[in-house]
């Protein structure tokens, strides 16, 4: 039997990636009872004893009071978790969260990406693997450095359920990431994952030395795309005005410090896309994102209306170069702007 959770935790961040630590950094400075989860001994130790985190973010002292643990049980045993797990290991992890944790719990995820092959979001994924019904998404325009610098930030919590916006709103008031409320899961969910696919087109796009006029051609057209997805699946298309749309594109899509970007960046350079993988340390969920819409878009009929996916695709999985791509995504003729909004 699952024991009642942990009166002297707060919050579960399960998960010690660099947004991970980020968040139960923050709220541990908040005054919270943090319990942050990691998959090695090694991490947990460092965190605990050296306080930090020389990975993921090295150049950063974290709280001493920020607590690690290998110990998957007693991370889940708190009445808030925050799962910030890559999306490739997503499931794995739900699924042993899902051992320990009730029904009662706020069991809420960070992770912008799609799982490979279904195509779940992973709000899908932690209502198949685990008995908890409140649960919600975080997305937005959240750099983890500049958090970590202490710089002001803010974010969304989607959820079905006012009680899961209410709680996660409340943990994190006071500090310095402002956290909004929102009901559309699957818009905040799609556009917290797509824009990573448009992150690494304007990557692309600065790395072959071009400028700002290309970069907004590239963002602009991008949302286009992003709202033409993600409504066909049932997303609200205000939601892409917000954080979790446009805000979340404006930081991914200009920010050397993004991941995506920087892949991008490596491609334009000629650069092969293991070696870039591999210099970041970190994943890049654009990557395998950029797979899952392609596949999905071709499922739905839209490949036509999504140039830059298919672009980026073709640069990742066609063989294409960065310039024969630019070439073809430039020889598209254009149509009316907004037409493809105004159905929507």
């Amino acid at each position: 039997m699952t024991p009642p959770a942990a009166k002297d935790i707060d919050v579960a961040v399960v998960g010690g990636g660099s947004f991970g630590t980020t968040l139960a950094s923050l709220l541990t400075e908040q005054g919270k009872h943090v319990r942050l989860w990691v998959r090695r001994g090694e991490v947990a130790r460092e965190i605990n004893k050296q306080h930090t985190n020389s990975r993921y973010l090295p150049d950063f002292k974290l709280p001493s009071k920020l607590k690690a643990t290998c110990d998957l049980e007693a991370a889940a045993n708190a009445p808030v978790v925050i799962m910030v797990v890559p999306s490739k290991a997503f499931r794995e992890v739900a699924n042993q969260v899902g051992t320990f944790i009730r029904g009662d719990q706020v069991l809420v995820h960070a992770t912008k990406g799609l799982e490979r092959g279904t195509f779940k979001r992973m709000s899908e994924i932690l209502r198949e693997e685990t008995c908890s019904l409140k649960i919600g998404a975080i997305s937005g325009p959240n750099l983890a450095v500049e958090i970590m610098r202490g710089n002001p930030a803010g974010a969304v919590i989607a959820s079905h359920y006012r009680e899961v916006i209410q709680d996660v709103q409340e943990l994190f008031a006071g500090s310095r990431m402002r956290m909004y409320g929102g009901r559309d899961v699957v818009g905040t969910e799609l556009g917290g994952a797509f824009k990573n696919i448009v992150a690494m087109a304007t990557g692309v796009s600065d790395g072959m030395g071009f400028g700002d006029n290309t970069r907004a051609l590239v963002m602009t057209r991008g949302l286009t795309e992003m709202v033409r997805f993600s409504t066909a699946l049932g997303a609200n298309i205000l939601t892409f005005g917000g954080l979790a749309g446009i805000g979340d594109m404006m930081a991914t899509c200009s920010s050397p410090l993004s991941r995506n970007y920087r892949v991008g960046s490596g491609l334009a350079q000629g650069k092969k896309l293991e070696k870039i993988i591999g210099e970041l340390g970190q994943v890049a969920e654009g990557v395998p994102t950029t797979e899952a819409v392609y596949s999905q878009a071709a499922d739905l009929g839209l490949e036509e209306e999504l140039p830059i996916v298919c672009a980026v695709y073709g640069i990742l999985y066609g063989g294409k170069t960065t310039v024969e791509a630019l070439t073809e995504l430039m020889s598209i003729p254009v149509g009316d702007e907004l037409a493809a909004l105004r159905s929507r």
